[in-house]
């Protein structure tokens, strides 16, 4: 099933729906296309156009799935970053547990390719979401999910919804811990802990199964209190495997890790105690698959490990010079519609002339309009109307979502695969 699924996205036609691509390879499916393997540069693509390294994305994969072995870490990398079931399937190859997911259409996404376990790290309140949950359930008793859950309410609500559509399987659920006050979603007290802990026990459709959580919203984040507040987490397991909560599991979860303290999480939960039952100590990073030039080049746990290991940013968006006004000023023609900007600009890496690539000295991005990025070059810069310029790109989550048909381009430029998105 999975890899059929998979094999049917190259059965899709080109068209003007992908930006980027080759004009002259309207009509082609895409595996018919990947089969040319076109030059990037030199094979009719146009620009802006993203790629992905191919030699980078398989640095990535291979990294995490090195890291969270060497740690004993089961791994569900979240999928919300990619949206691509082609990535999902390479993780899943690499030794992933499952795939984190936030949404209700994201989880759609992932069972239309196949994926067996999907932890949906997010509150479910939506009647008609959880009907389907249930049938997927009722209909593959292989198919495993769980979901978040922090209030008394929402419990109410999943267990009234779930048992007007006659679910036969309960819905496996955690408790979700809260970062601290002001934060993002989960529980805050102990009192609140227990009574969402109890309105699970009462509900005939949800099992308890553990805990979870999120530290990279932990205020002013720093190892101390992000340490902290993992402890605080593996604590809430502890103490509910104390009263009984976890009684007749074959495995209790607890999971953590966004893409900036996987190393605490590596840490901390590795002083998690014997408990009742086996602990599925279950990491979450998501953006380590094709890293960056920016947020996450500065955050990765890497920087304070280097020892153990190194991811490398793969994107590329290409972009072509169509005005030079001035010399100190010059304009390409991608913007806010191709290139990630919420967290930071894009950064200028490479300028590519006749095929020969050099680096973007002197060339800095200062801003972007809908369809054009703003350069301000020094006099050292070597930049010519034509010219294309490699931008290097801040936040994976907002690259992936621009773009939806990405090429994978080795160093030579050779396309040798398409990534299809669903956002």
């Amino acid at each position: 099933m999975v890899l059929d699924a998979l094999a049917r996205l190259t059965e899709e036609r080109v068209d003007h729906r992908f930006k980027g691509l080759p004009p002259d390879a309207a009509g082609l499916t895409v595996g018919e296309l990947a089969a040319q393997r076109r030059n990037l540069f030199t094979d009719g693509f146009t620009t802006p156009v993203l790629a992905l390294s191919a030699e980078r994305l398989e640095h990535n994969l291979a990294a995490l799935e090195t890291y969270a072995q060497r740690h004993g870490l089961a791994f569900a990398p979240h999928g919300k970053t990619s949206m691509a079931p082609q990535l999902f399937q390479r993780q899943i190859e690499r030794g992933a547990w499952g795939i984190t997911l936030a949404v209700p259409h994201q989880a759609r996404v992932a069972r239309a390719y196949g994926i067996r376990r999907i932890f949906l790290a997010n509150e479910l309140v939506d009647a008609a979401a959880l009907r389907w949950v249930a049938a997927e359930q009722d209909a593959d008793p292989a198919f495993r999910f769980v979901c978040y859950v922090d209030s008394v309410r929402g419990v109410e609500l999943m267990d009234s919804a779930l048992t007007a559509s006659g679910a036969s399987r309960p819905v496996d659920v955690v408790v979700e811990l809260g970062a601290g006050e002001g934060a993002r979603t989960g529980v805050r007290t102990e009192a609140e802990y227990a009574a969402v802990a109890d309105a699970v026990a009462g509900a005939r459709t949800l099992r308890l199964v553990g805990v979870a959580g999120y530290e990279g919203e932990v205020p002013g984040a720093d190892p101390e209190r992000v340490r902290a507040w993992l402890r605080r987490l593996v604590a809430l397991a502890v103490d509910f495997d104390k009263a009984g909560r976890f009684a007749g599991l074959d495995e209790i979860v607890v999971s953590a890790g966004g893409s900036a303290w996987f190393d605490a999480v590596a840490d901390v939960f590795a002083e998690v105690p014997e408990l009742s039952a086996p602990v599925l100590k279950l990491l979450r990073s998501g953006a380590y698959v094709s890293h960056d030039d920016g947020h996450y080049e500065r955050l990765t746990p890497f920087n304070r490990v280097p020892r153990e290991g190194g991811l490398e940013p793969a994107f590329r968006l290409w972009t072509q010079v169509v005005s030079r006004p001035s010399a100190e000023q010059a304009f390409t023609n991608a913007g806010k519609r191709d290139a990630a900007y919420d967290l930071d600009l894009p950064v200028a890496r490479v300028v590519c002339r006749d095929g020969a690539e050099r680096p973007a000295t002197g060339i800095e991005v200062t801003g972007l309009s809908d369809q054009h990025a703003w350069l301000r070059t020094s006099a050292e810069a070597d930049l010519e109307v034509g010219d294309w310029v490699g931008l290097g790109l801040s936040h994976p989550c907002t690259s992936f979502d621009k773009w939806v048909l990405i090429p994978v381009a080795e160093a030579d430029g050779t396309v040798v695969d398409y990534i299809r998105t669903f956002f």
